[in-house]
């Protein structure tokens, strides 16, 4: 007993403070903006919790190169998955996202991007020295893309994003040469260009034209934005107090609990409350730049990279929808939106992440 506790000394004691501080702050604005709601999103969110700890503690200890390993069959079994929810899966608000599991709604797609991230990460690790070449990133791209388009078939613009902004975050840290990385710039406009022609929805359209025209439609298409914007600008300096939103409470802020639960947390902490926020998430940022160089093998630095891309790109869309920067496209705000999946697949990839972090320290001692 005493050999396992004595491993605890490797803990990577910033990374677990980051953590730790996102989990309670995360709690408390969401039981904030949510008090006044039906449904107990709080008490579902604070049982999740616990098998999410659970996660991150296991994966802590649990070698990540076994985890890499065996990330072949999880990968299979999560595009059969996707596959399944694209053909018989149950629509819930105009989308076949969740499996129910009774007590739990599975959605695949935030455990997918924890696999692409060990996939890609396992495969540029065993290829290193040969990335620079036409048939590797081709495969890389592949890899990533088929979930992805996948996942846009539910639909689900935010999440396919995010895997995509993975792979790009994998490859940039490659030592991949500069004329393949014009071509995947021209190739990702093409994509871009053909995909609002022929894949996205008319509702996703309209989320671009409303981004670019807030006043098209204020009172249709344009309402959340909207209110968005509304909520924030009423936070002011100090905010109107924890449970006192008018934009939340009174229901005029649709998706409060998700989409826009910075948009609800800051009409309550007003502008120092968000700053506040967005350090926390820098703190993990910058603690996951110093575990990627830090890391014991090329393994470990594509993984805390993954992990890096997909918490930076989860804050940076979230909080740009939220304030008018960015189109909507529903990706919750990491430990912040209420959301089971999306709170343990961000605790399982940080356990990964303090197991690299762990191994690294522990040769250096």
């Amino acid at each position: 007993m005493f050999s396992f506790l004595n491993k605890f000394k490797y803990f990577d004691a910033p990374l677990q403070i980051a953590t730790g501080l996102l989990v309670v702050v995360g709690l408390a604005l969401l039981y904030s903006t949510t008090v006044g709601n039906s449904g107990n999103i709080f008490t579902r969110q604070l049982l999740v919790l616990l098998p999410g700890l659970a996660g991150f503690l296991f994966f802590s200890f649990f070698d990540y190169h076994a985890l890499a390993k065996g990330n072949r069959l999880l990968y299979v079994i999560f595009v059969i998955l996707l596959i399944y929810l694209a053909v018989l899966g149950r629509h819930i608000k105009g989308s076949s996202r969740w499996i129910d599991l009774g007590v739990f709604n599975f959605q695949v797609a935030e455990f997918m991007k924890v696999s692409i991230i060990l996939g890609l990460a396992r495969l540029l690790y065993l290829r290193r020295g040969e990335i620079n070449s036409w048939r590797n990133i081709l495969w890389s791209f592949v890899y990533a893309a088929v979930p992805a388009g996948l996942i846009l078939l539910e639909p689900d613009l935010g999440s396919a994003v995010i895997i995509m902004v993975i792979w790009i975050g994998i490859i940039l840290i490659s030592p991949i040469q500069k004329k393949f990385l014009v071509v995947i710039l021209l190739a990702a406009c093409a994509v871009t260009g053909i995909g609002w022609k022929f894949f996205l929805k008319p509702f996703q359209r309209d989320r671009v034209l409303v981004f670019l025209d807030p006043q098209l439609d204020p009172m249709g298409k344009g309402y959340n934005v909207r209110q968005a914007a509304i909520a924030v600008g009423s936070g002011q300096v100090f905010g109107m107090g924890l449970g006192k939103g008018l934009q939340s409470q009174n229901k005029f802020l649709p998706e409060q609990q998700t989409d826009f639960i910075f948009s609800a947390s800051s009409e309550e902490v007003g502008f120092l409350g968000s700053i506040a926020l967005l350090a926390l998430y820098l703190f993990l940022l910058a603690r996951l730049v110093k575990i990627i160089k830090l890391a014991r093998d090329d393994l470990g630095m594509y993984i805390t990279a993954g992990v890096f891309f997909m918490f930076f790109a989860h804050v940076a869309i979230n909080v740009g929808m939220n304030i008018g920067l960015l189109p909507v496209t529903g990706i919750p705000l990491p430990f912040v939106s209420a959301g089971g999946s999306s709170l343990i697949v961000a605790l399982i990839s940080l356990g990964v992440v303090q197991n690299i972090a762990m191994q690294s320290k522990a040769l250096r001692f």
